[in-house]
């Protein structure tokens, strides 16, 4: 059996952000899972397709694969049993959605406690950050180095973001002795929340820095180094690992998302990895032929134009495009010619142009002549 688009299994458009594809798998984990849908052939079997749909567009390298290729280009991540548990990369998110789903009992402990324990022993986790670059057409189809700078939570110095003050320390939350979580009684279930006092690190600042305030980060300039590949695209996003906020309280770091914005280009225009330029031609050298100087990624060169060009017609000038992200090919330049009506002539320009349209007949006009033809007999026939 066919397998269904991913995008139309999780319900979102082929333009959805990381959030928004989060949020929809989420929303069909909890409806579809086999726990809440006990002996539901039909319910695992959307489950586990939600699940496989995620795993491909939560992650950016097999989306972009995903997107150019579909089912084909990502096949062999899932092998010919289909989709396996163990290839699963994003069970933290998976750990988070049970956890909401659950709360207590045994997946809620069980869930509830690694993501405690994991706060406990590396405190809270910095958030993702972006930046909008904007670059230039040529700096897009060449590759580039960028510097940008930004402010940003950074770890504070005083206290090595552990918010505590020099030569002191954290002590045991006295709400949760130390767990990171509270255990509520509801019937014949036991829930695990995470503890509001020290939010599930098990740890309170009872002497906090004094430049931080406690929180262990500060407000803070920093300069990044952006690698750009040659042929990226306008949209594409790039990671840098590690560079988002810092985390609290020795938390890890979150990323930072460099969002590309290329800036339109006078003469040329993208299409996939080829690029369209449009080169006017006036009449004449159209009519009789001739060469013409055209613009290049690379620099100027000179194209020949063959006597009686039309305008519209297109030159394709091979391997003068944009490279392919993942170097495998190279696009082309393809030249249109804009065959160009003259204006403003003077009264021997006029003179001329009439004497010409006088003795030409229909033979220098093959393309009008047929078109009339045909018209004529379309008239007849109605």
């Amino acid at each position: 059996m066919d397998k269904r688009d991913y995008y139309e299994v999780l319900g979102v458009d082929k333009s959805a952000s990381d959030a928004d594809i989060k949020r929809a798998y989420r929303k069909l984990a909890v409806k579809y899972h086999p726990d809440k849908n006990p002996g539901d052939k039909q319910a695992e079997a959307k489950f586990k397709e939600a699940a496989e749909a995620y795993e491909i567009l939560s992650d950016k390298e097999k989306r972009k694969r995903y997107d150019q290729f579909g089912h084909q280009g990502v096949d062999s991540q899932f092998g010919q049993a289909g989709f396996q548990w163990s290839d699963f990369s994003h069970f933290s998110d998976f750990e988070d959605i049970l956890g909401d789903m659950f709360g207590g009992g045994i997946f809620g402990d069980m869930f509830g406690a690694r993501r405690s324990s994991r706060r406990s022993r590396g405190g809270i986790p910095g958030n993702d950050l972006q930046y909008n670059l904007q670059i230039s057409f040529l700096e897009a189809a060449k590759g580039c180095v960028k510097e940008i700078s930004f402010k940003k939570p950074a770890k504070c110095p005083d206290c090595n973001g552990e918010g505590v003050a020099p030569g002191k320390s954290k002590t045991t939350c006295p709400q949760c002795g130390g767990a990171g979580q509270v255990r509520y009684s509801q019937g014949f279930f036991a829930i695990n929340r995470t503890c509001d006092k020290c939010h599930g690190t098990g740890k309170i600042i009872t002497d906090p820095c004094r430049k931080c305030g406690g929180i262990g980060r500060i407000s803070k300039n920093v300069r990044v180094s952006v690698t750009i590949p040659a042929g990226i695209e306008n949209g594409v996003k790039i990671r840098i690992n590690g560079q988002g906020e810092d985390g609290i309280q020795g938390g890890p770091p979150g990323n930072l998302y460099v969002a590309i914005r290329v800036k339109p280009h006078e003469f040329f225009k993208r299409q996939g990895n080829d690029i369209i330029c449009e080169v006017p031609v006036n009449f004449p050298k159209a009519a009789l032929g001739g060469e013409v100087e055209v613009p290049t990624l690379d620099g100027k060169i000179k194209l020949k134009i063959p006597a009686g060009t039309q305008s519209g017609k297109i030159f394709r000038i091979k391997k003068k495009g944009l490279p392919d992200l993942r170097g495998y090919s190279h696009g082309n330049l393809n030249i249109r010619v804009v065959v160009e009506t003259p204006t403003k002539l003077s009264s021997e320009q006029k003179q001329l142009l009439q004497k010409f349209a006088e003795i030409s007949g229909e033979d220098v006009y093959p393309m009008m002549s047929s078109f009339f033809s045909k018209a004529k007999n379309f008239f007849k026939s109605s």
